[in-house]
């Protein structure tokens, strides 16, 4: 019988000790037969005093990690320079079974925009050294910033070569924003494989995480700079909006599964305490500045959204719908964001002091007719499902006037860049935030064919190309952004070369891309 929410609440409080056994106690002397660093380590959202360092003990890392049903303590360094000779800070923290043996240390008392390294010791036992960089302080106003952000890495699609260019740039930091792991299987001519059917339990995501993290291309990107990171649909289920599942199964069900994923997102992440999930519910959507010179929001377009209209007979998620046919689509009272993440977004752009405002979020915001000729065809699961709480946001933008409000997104496997406008019907309205979405790590995109025939139909999108695969950097500073967008030569070679597939600038006050 379905369970009520203040029932189910209680009930997943301790998910993660509902899917194994309690913890038998602290270790005092750990010993492993294997490496238990197998998943490498990671540093995200930096502060002007402080980072998150993250890793998680693993000696057996697709059979559940390997470790005993006990909790043992992680000691972790951080030094000003790469062979430890200056250690600056240290301390311990219990990696507990209950929680993967993750360890999320959140280190304080270091000095602002300044490039430390840090370590992890179990046991006999030494982590890979990683790299990492406190934000600069509140009042900096001068210097740059060089970020990058990418998306969608379906592991059976390709190799992660892109990460291992992406390592070897200058980046002061990397946004993720979604799909880091698939659940399930799909596309053409795989070049590597899922070792297990589609999770569902905590135990499945876990070594589906596990997969995806032991790719040492991956561990290099993390291993270079913090991140920042948001989820789509795929760390759950493909199109899932808030309690529904594609295939409609019984919300409190698809609740379970949400929560197991979530803990697994948790685990994996390089997140502060603060993200720990209850149950099904993770707070994800954060704020944090560089400075003056920039200020991410950071969304959770997944959680709190009302579901999708007009879906297709029998089942819940996406639909590409004829906007004549469907109506619902313009209803006011559809979100994308949840209304408490709606009014907490608006509070920090109308707070911010930062010369550039980065909204990051999972997909495509600009209007995409998809029906060539007479006719509109939009598709539900994104900001096109939700117009009327897109218009909210770009009217908010435009009325209080948000400096430099950039845009980054992917989730469609294609690199774009669009002018946002409050009217997206009237070719005079004027812009007033530019937005940048980026390809996909490995997913497979759409055919170009189709990609040109909506560009033709939407002059406000300047730019796509569904061809690469790669990501996107970006420079900012006083006077202007710079968007690159990286491209692999052949997603299918681990080894393969990357470009600079295209350029473009926004001016510091001119909302709108030129080719650079």
């Amino acid at each position: 019988m379905p369970l009520s929410r203040r029932a189910f609440l209680a009930s997943t409080a301790g998910l993660a000790a509902a899917f194994a056994l309690p913890s038998a106690g602290l270790m005092a002397q750990p010993r492993f037969t294997h490496n238990p660093f197998t998943l490498g380590v990671a540093s995200g959202y930096p502060r002007p005093d402080g980072i998150v360092l993250w890793t998680r003990l693993a000696p057996q890392p697709l059979a559940g990690g390997g470790m005993p049903r006990a909790a043992v303590e992680v000691a972790w360094e951080i030094a000003t320079d790469e062979s430890f000779s200056k250690i600056v800070r240290r301390g311990s923290e219990i990696a507990v079974p209950e929680f993967a043996h993750s360890v999320h240390a959140e280190v304080s008392g270091l000095e602002p925009a300044r490039w430390y390294w840090y370590r992890f010791h179990a046991g006999r036992e030494s982590s890979p050294v990683g790299r990492t960089r406190t934000a600069p302080a509140g009042d900096t106003t001068a210097g740059h910033l060089r970020f990058a952000f990418a998306s969608c890495q379906q592991y059976e699609q390709g190799y992660y070569a892109a990460y291992r260019h992406m390592a070897a740039e200058d980046l002061d930091l990397v946004v993720h924003l979604g799909d880091y792991i698939y659940e399930s299987s799909w596309g053409r001519d795989h070049v590597r494989a899922h070792d297990s059917p589609e999770p569902v339990t905590l135990p499945e995501y876990r070594n589906r995480y596990a997969l995806y993290k032991g790719d040492a291309d991956l561990q290099a990107a993390h291993a270079a700079c913090p991140w920042l990171v948001t989820w789509d649909d795929h760390e759950v289920q493909n199109d899932y909006a808030n309690d529904r599942s594609q295939h409609l199964d019984l919300p409190d069900n698809f609740l379970l599964r949400r929560a197991a994923a979530y803990q697994a997102y948790y685990e994996h992440m390089p997140l502060p305490a603060a993200a720990r999930p209850r149950g099904p519910d993770m707070r994800l959507h954060a704020r944090v500045a560089f400075g003056r010179i920039a200020e991410f929001s950071v969304l959770d377009t997944r959680q709190y959204r009302s579901h999708q209209v007009c879906p297709r007979p029998g089942r819940g998620g996406s639909n590409s719908v004829d906007a004549a046919e469907c109506p619902q689509r313009l209803d006011a009272g559809l979100t994308l964001l949840g209304g408490a993440q709606e009014k907490w977004l608006y509070g920090g752009l109308a707070a911010s002091q930062a010369r550039w405002n980065v909204i990051a979020q999972q997909t495509m915001m600009a209007q995409a007719d998809r029906r060539l000729g007479a006719g509109r065809e939009f598709w539900t699961d994104g900001w096109d499902g939700y117009p009327k709480a897109r218009q909210r946001l770009l009217q908010f933008i435009a009325e209080k006037r948000i400096a430099n409000p950039l845009i980054v997104g992917g989730d469609v496997h294609l690199a774009a860049v669009a002018d946002l406008t409050t009217d997206f019907d009237d070719v005079r309205a004027p812009v007033i935030a530019t937005e940048f979405v980026g390809t996909s790590i490995s997913s497979q995109g759409p055919p170009q064919k189709r990609v040109e025939a909506v560009l033709a139909e939407n002059p406000h999108i300047r730019y796509a190309n569904s061809t690469r695969r790669g990501y996107t950097v970006m420079e900012l500073s006083a006077r202007r952004c710079v968007a690159h967008l990286r491209t692999l030569d052949d997603v299918r070679n681990p080894q393969s070369g990357i470009k600079s597939l295209v350029r473009f600038a926004v001016e510091d006050g001119k909302p709108g891309a030129q080719r650079a």
